[in-house]
């Protein structure tokens, strides 16, 4: 099992590049790389970094160069978001378990929704969905090899992620339950809370 940590955003809502933003003295692309490291990956690329693979326009094309560097006879590869320092290492080993056993395509961890959703068309709310059959997805993901290659190669234009590309080919994806503290540093609140995450958890 191989990782690629997508760290290549310009964080235009952060206010700059969030990935390189520090908590506990490490930069946040460190602390997703440790936890697929910690989690069973034999080796992790770093997509946009100064001493990674260089990234891409889009989020599939920061993966795709990420892929790139993954050896072709690689069996598993996951794909993780710089932006969620602290998704823990359990989180890989069990999207690896729920693979192996459900004989998937791809796994990935997902967070039942907790508010009401709405539909919207500028400033007008169009209608509110049934919430109990949605939910919110993380990283990292999961995939077999060779899956994921050929949802790269054949799947056209941008997708919200990896697992999206994968379905899209009639893929076999299937859901682990996620961890609230995998959750994405968007806006600079969200590294403050990342903080205050690490310390209660001390």
């Amino acid at each position: 099992m191989w990782g690629i940590v997508v760290a290549a955003g310009s964080g235009s809502r952060f206010g700059g590049r969030k990935q390189d933003a520090l908590l506990d003295g490490r930069p946040l692309w460190m602390w997703a790389r440790d936890a697929l490291l910690a989690g069973g990956a034999a080796q992790v690329v770093v997509v946009g970094t100064e001493d990674g693979a260089p990234g891409g326009e889009r989020r599939r094309d920061s993966v795709a160069a990420g892929l790139a560097e993954v050896p072709a006879e690689t069996d598993l590869i996951a794909v993780h978001d710089a932006a969620r320092p602290l998704a823990p290492a359990r989180l890989l080993a069990a999207l690896a378990e729920a693979l192996r056993t459900e004989q998937a395509d791809g796994a990935v961890p997902l967070l039942p929704m907790v508010d009401a959703v709405k539909q919207v068309r500028g400033n007008l709310v169009t209608a509110t969905p049934d919430r109990s059959g949605l939910a919110s997805a993380q990283t990292p993901q999961l995939f077999q090899a060779g899956a994921l290659r050929e949802a790269h190669a054949r799947y056209p234009g941008e997708a919200a992620d990896d697992a999206a590309m994968v379905e899209a080919l009639g893929g076999r994806v299937v859901a682990v339950p996620g961890e609230r503290a995998a959750f994405k540093v968007t806006f600079p609140e969200d590294l403050r809370l990342a903080r205050t995450w690490l310390e209660a958890g001390r």
